[in-house]
C-alpha cells in the first residue's frame, strides 16, 4: 500500500518519467509531501507506482580534433619547431613499450612472484602476485595512481612476463 494520495502518486510518476534519480526522488517526496522514506521504501514505492526509472544517458565522447594538414616539404619554421620538441613529450612508436615491467630475482615475502614497474610518467611501483593469485601494486610515491592507459599496458606487459616465467 503506497503512503501517497492519488494526486501525489500522479506527481511522483511524473518525476520518475522526467528522469529523476531515486535519491533525488526520495528527497523530493520528503520535501514536497512531508513523507520520510528509506531508500528501500522508495524502491518499493517506485515498483508499486509501476514506473521504471530512466537510465542516465551516457556521456558523449569528445570530438577528436581535426587533423592538421602536413606540408609536403618541411619549411625552416617546421624544422625549428621540431628541434624545440621535448623528447619526453614525443609519443612512442607503435610496439614501443611506455611501461617497463621487471621480475625480482628474489621474490618478496608472501608473494608467488614480484617485481617492479615504471610507468610512462617515470613513476615507479612494486608489484606482486600473492599465493592466491591476487595482484598488488605498491607505488613508490604515496597516493600515486597510474593512468588507466598505463594500467592497461602494465597488465599486458605483466602477462607477457608471467608467460616467460612459466606462470
Amino acid at each position: 500500500m503506497t503512503p501517497l494520495s492519488p494526486e501525489q502518486q500522479s506527481q511522483a510518476r511524473q518525476w520518475i518519467a522526467d528522469g529523476m534519480k531515486l535519491s533525488d526522488f526520495q528527497r523530493r517526496i520528503e520535501a514536497d509531501f512531508g513523507i520520510r522514506l528509506t531508500y528501500m521504501e522508495v524502491r518499493f514505492l517506485v515498483d508499486d507506482l509501476k514506473v521504471v526509472p530512466k537510465d542516465p544517458e551516457p556521456p558523449k565522447a569528445p570530438e577528436p580534433p581535426p587533423a592538421a594538414a602536413k606540408p609536403a616539404t618541411p619549411s625552416a619554421a617546421a624544422t625549428a619547431d621540431a628541434a624545440a620538441v621535448d623528447p619526453d613529450e614525443v609519443t612512442p612508436a607503435p610496439g614501443t613499450a611506455r611501461v617497463q615491467v621487471t621480475v625480482d630475482v628474489v621474490t618478496r615475502p608472501g608473494a608467488m612472484i614480484s617485481g617492479r614497474v615504471v610507468f610512462s610518467d617515470g613513476k615507479g611501483a612494486a608489484w606482486l602476485l600473492d599465493q592466491y593469485g591476487r595482484p598488488g601494486l605498491i607505488a613508490d610515491e604515496k597516493g600515486y595512481r597510474p593512468s588507466p592507459a598505463d594500467l592497461a599496458e602494465f597488465q599486458g606487459a605483466l602477462e607477457q612476463e608471467l608467460v616467460k616465467q612459466g606462470f
